[in-house]
């Protein structure tokens, strides 16, 4: 039984939604974010702020797109497991556990990215069938 073509791409794309809309979240609201990112004591917060919505909105869409899926993949996976070490490590409070298991869970899936690439509809396997093509 063989894969259906399109189930990679649908993964890409439920993967990254987390990351666009946690993204525009937070440019609708950064003074919000960069309060939060104070809160656990992170160092630079404006500059952690504009890096957190670059790599989640970029990153987010790139991943949707499938352009550089496996660098992209590998990026938002040591963004998400680096948030999940800095703000959700209060293993006592059932809500950030709950949070951090999130991550755990999405930089597995974004693993599973990284090992078997973007798939068939992804501007990664386009630009190759253009190459091979050429």
């Amino acid at each position: 039984m063989s894969t259906p073509t399109y189930l990679p791409a649908l993964g890409r794309l439920l993967i990254a939604l987390i990351f666009v809309m946690s993204g525009v979240a937070k440019i609708a609201a950064p003074a919000n974010t960069i309060a939060y990112i104070q809160s656990v004591g992170a160092p630079f917060a404006p500059v952690a702020f504009a890096v957190a919505v670059i790599v989640e909105v970029g990153g987010g869409l790139a991943l949707i797109a499938g352009f550089q899926t496996r660098l992209t993949a590998t990026a938002l996976a040591i963004f998400t497991l680096a948030t999940a070490i800095l703000f959700h490590n209060n293993m006592a409070d059932q809500n950030q556990m709950i949070h951090f298991m999130k991550n755990i869970a999405i930089t597995g899936g974004l693993l599973q990215v990284i090992a078997f690439g973007a798939g068939a509809f992804s501007l990664d396997n386009r630009r190759k069938s253009v190459s091979i093509a050429a």
